[in-house]
């Protein structure tokens, strides 16, 4: 028997590929625990896994340690006997369900990995096939492009047909989406990732008139299929080629629609770029700052006159 550690660098979720790796090594008879660095000559195999580009890597040791995920190599993938392997939840202690019902993307956006790491759409599995924990109804999808799936009518007539709360995390793409995509959508009880409210997850990634007219023409289709604006929460890219002005003008615009928006930097370490997200992500913030307060060369004489108005 093998002592086998799994070191996950910076996942926000339960990282799908160590918990593969986990379920994998267990069959194998192995002792599988997550990895503790003051513990790191004990192992006999560390597993490490990255997702974000940015985050801190000081102690991951590529000559130790076998490591992977998209904050290091878009190359690397799971060995087929891991990657058909049954999710090991345990190691999270994780209560639902979560996965791709598809991978890959139509689209090449510059901005994303996705096209490049998993390649054109194709379908690994069924909504019944992911639902494993059946004690919890709740499952976190993990797809790039759901809409893209040949077989999404299909995956939303599981959904619906087995009453489960589906969380679309990675966002669906409003710009294309369909009559029939919107009314269908509609009916699937569509969660937050923390399963806490009713939100569906889509995105505007992009500034231009051409954009903002698909956008704002996806999201009446939305409101006539019976989905509230208030019920819809948009991640806004940001950094990546527009301005500080067409991303205030983005948010505000969602905003005024009564949609929810989502700031995602491009450039974590921006400082213009943290402050807008924290301002807009920030939602006390948000609803009782303007932006033309909060920007760092202001918020401090705003935050004096707020406590001059309120003594």
């Amino acid at each position: 028997m093998s002592k086998i550690a799994l070191f996950d660098v910076d996942s926000k979720i339960p990282n799908l590929a160590l918990m593969k790796i986990s379920s994998y090594h267990k069959s194998l008879g192995d002792d599988v625990v997550m990895y503790d660095p003051l513990w790191a000559n004990e192992y006999d195999k560390v597993y490490a896994s990255t997702i974000f580009k940015f985050s801190d890597k000081s102690l991951v040791d590529e000559k130790r340690m076998e490591v992977g995920g998209t904050g290091w190599d878009l190359k690397t993938t799971l060995a087929p006997e891991i990657e058909k392997s049954n999710p090991d939840y345990t190691i999270y202690d994780y209560p639902h369900n979560l996965g791709f019902t598809m991978r890959g993307c139509r689209f090449r956006c510059g901005f994303c990995v996705v096209p490049e790491k998993e390649g054109k759409h194709n379908t690994p599995m069924t909504i019944d096939a992911l639902w494993q924990q059946r004690d919890s109804n709740f499952i976190m999808l993990l797809d790039n492009d759901f809409f893209g799936n040949p077989d999404w009518r299909l995956r939303i007539d599981e959904m619906v047909t087995n009453k489960l709360r589906i969380s679309f995390s990675q966002g669906l793409n409003i710009r294309l989406i369909t009559k029939e995509q919107s009314d269908a959508l509609a009916t699937v009880n569509y969660r937050s990732m923390k399963n806490t409210r009713k939100v569906v997850q889509f995105a505007w990634d992009q500034y231009g008139a051409g954009t903002e007219k698909l956008i704002m023409q996806g999201i009446e289709m939305c409101v006539d299929s019976g989905i509230k604006p208030s019920h819809m929460m948009f991640y806004v890219l940001i950094g990546y080629n527009t301005t500080p002005e067409q991303d205030l003008y983005r948010v505000e615009k969602l905003r005024d629609l009564g949609c929810d928006p989502y700031v995602m930097p491009y450039d974590k370490q921006d400082r213009y770029q943290k402050n807008f997200a924290r301002w807009v992500n920030h939602k006390a913030l948000f609803k009782s700052v303007p932006w033309s307060d909060y920007e760092p060369n202001k918020y401090a004489e705003y935050q004096k006159n707020r406590i001059k108005e309120l003594s």
